[in-house]
């Protein structure tokens, strides 16, 4: 897919901002946003994204919602951030409008082995077959590779349902982009050298018996990195897996 030079600028910025929130090293990166347009009201659309921590030892994927309750980041500010995202997901969607290409609804980005690559993607989500729980379900299963028989009961079924689905389907094209990742230094909300792993972070949450200490304990720098975006973002609402979005 050939992307214009002010989508490759804001491919750099989303780059930057997820380098930014992920507070140590990370082996790869998976995130899903979808833009979806209604008949007489604003779009609405989704995002989540995970991270594999960096080790010798086989790691889990972290949610990056939790990243505010492992590492005890000031929550308020956080989704400030991660809602910066997500609009420039939005600004990348409202390129394609103005140049009149054809408009996605959803994309996938994955950042890994020094490859920035982000799949378009023009599912019918209004008469989807999914909903968003089982999208995300179904997401998790492809992306991350989750194993099916480590799921719920409720999310084998949808795995299953999924799966009898694109027996009968005709896979819908998608369009790739592919760069090599950002590779200007970017400072991270945390130094590495002063935070925790993951699993530290989750012992020493579990001996915290103080939570109001621990709401005062913010590892949130006050360097941030500069807003790309300068919006008012008082009726975006989001949630612990999902960054609902109505403007």
């Amino acid at each position: 897919m050939i992307s214009l030079p002010e989508e490759k600028i804001l491919y750099s910025e989303i780059q930057k901002k997820l380098f930014y929130i992920i507070p140590e090293k990370w082996e790869s990166i998976y995130l899903y946003a979808s833009v979806i347009d209604m008949p007489n009201q604003k779009p609405v659309g989704e995002m989540y994204f995970y991270y594999l921590p960096k080790g010798i030892i086989k790691k889990k994927f972290v949610n990056g919602y939790e990243i505010p309750s492992i590492f005890n980041i000031d929550e308020e500010q956080y989704s400030k951030l991660i809602t910066d995202v997500y609009n420039l997901i939005k600004l990348l969607r409202e390129r394609a409008i103005k140049t009149k290409r054809k408009v996605w609804s959803n994309i996938n980005i994955s950042i890994e082995n020094f490859k920035f690559k982000i799949e378009f993607d023009y599912e019918d989500l209004k008469n989807s077959e999914f909903d968003s729980y089982e999208r995300h379900v179904i997401w998790r299963y492809n992306y991350l590779k989750e194993d099916s028989e480590l799921l719920s009961r409720k999310d084998k079924k949808i795995i299953d349902k999924y799966l009898k689905y694109t027996e009968k389907q005709i896979p819908l094209r998608k369009d790739t982009y592919v760069e090599g990742i950002y590779k200007q230094p970017v400072k991270n909300i945390v130094d590495f050298e002063k935070t925790l792993t993951v699993e530290e972070a989750i012992a020493q949450s579990k001996s915290d018996s103080d939570p109001k200490e621990k709401k005062k304990k913010g590892f949130f720098k006050k360097n941030k990195i500069d807003d790309v975006i300068d919006e008012d973002d008082d009726d975006v609402t989001y949630n612990n897996q999902i960054l609902n979005w109505k403007k």
